[in-house]
C-alpha cells in the first residue's frame, strides 16, 4: 500500500487556539537544503495568565527533527538536540528519559502535529505511534509524551485520524488539511484561512 503523499507546504500558516487556551499561532515554513525550518509565535492566556512562546525548528526532508530553540515571554530559553534517531540532548545535557522519541511537540502549538503526520505518512487504517519530546508551556520543562495516530477515512476533503494521548486521557478525531497540516483540533485550536 503506497503511503500518503501531501502536497507543499504553504508559506504561512494560522491557528486559533480555542479550549484549553485562548490565544493564536502563527507559523512560517521555509524549506532550507533537505528539510523544512519552522519558525512561529503562540500568544495565549490560560486561567487569566498570559503567555507566549516563540520557536525554531529544523526538520530533515524525512521530517524527523534535528533541533529547535524555544523561549517564552521570560526570555527562558531551550535549546534542543536530536540525531534523528532518537537520542535526544537539552540544553546541551543528555536527556535517556526522551531515547527512542522521534517528533517534538510543543504543549502551545497546533502545528507540531504535523511532524508526526508528515514523518508516518500513514495510509487509510494504518496506525503509527508517535513518542514525542514534549514542551511544557509553564517553564519550558521537556518531558515525554507517547500518542497514537490512526488514519480514518478521508471527509469532505479533509483527511482523519483517531488520535489518542493517554497520558492526558485525549482521544478524539483530527482533520488535516492535504498539505498534512492541521484544521481542526478538537478542544486545542482550528485553522485560520490566510493569504499566500
Amino acid at each position: 500500500m503506497a503511503k500518503q503523499q501531501y502536497t507543499e507546504l504553504p508559506a504561512v500558516g494560522a491557528w486559533r487556539l480555542r479550549g484549553a487556551y485562548e490565544g493564536f499561532e502563527v507559523v512560517r515554513f521555509v524549506t532550507k537544503g533537505e528539510g523544512f525550518v519552522l519558525e512561529g509565535t503562540t500568544v495565549g492566556v490560560e486561567e487569566g495568565v498570559p503567555w507566549s512562546i516563540h520557536y525554531v525548528m529544523q526538520v530533515a526532508d524525512n521530517w524527523h527533527v534535528r533541533r529547535a530553540s524555544v523561549t517564552d515571554h521570560d526570555c527562558t530559553q531551550v535549546e534542543i538536540q536530536t540525531d534523528g534517531s532518537g537520542s535526544w540532548t537539552v540544553n546541551g545535557e543528555q536527556r535517556p528519559d526522551l531515547d527512542g522519541c522521534l517528533d517534538l511537540d510543543f504543549e502551545a502549538s497546533v502545528v507540531t502535529n504535523t511532524l508526526p503526520v508528515h514523518r508516518l505518512a500513514l495510509s487509510v487504517g494504518q496506525q503509527g505511534e508517535s513518542s514525542a519530546a514534549y514542551v511544557r508551556t509553564d517553564g519550558l520543562a521537556v518531558e515525554r509524551l507517547d500518542q497514537s495516530y490512526r488514519r480514518l477515512t478521508d471527509a469532505r476533503g479533509k483527511l482523519r485520524f483517531d488520535y489518542e494521548s493517554p497520558r492526558f486521557g485525549y482521544h478524539d478525531t483530527l482533520h488535516f488539511g492535504t498539505d498534512g497540516l492541521a484544521m481542526s483540533y478538537p478542544g486545542i485550536g482550528v485553522r485560520v484561512r490566510v493569504k499566500a
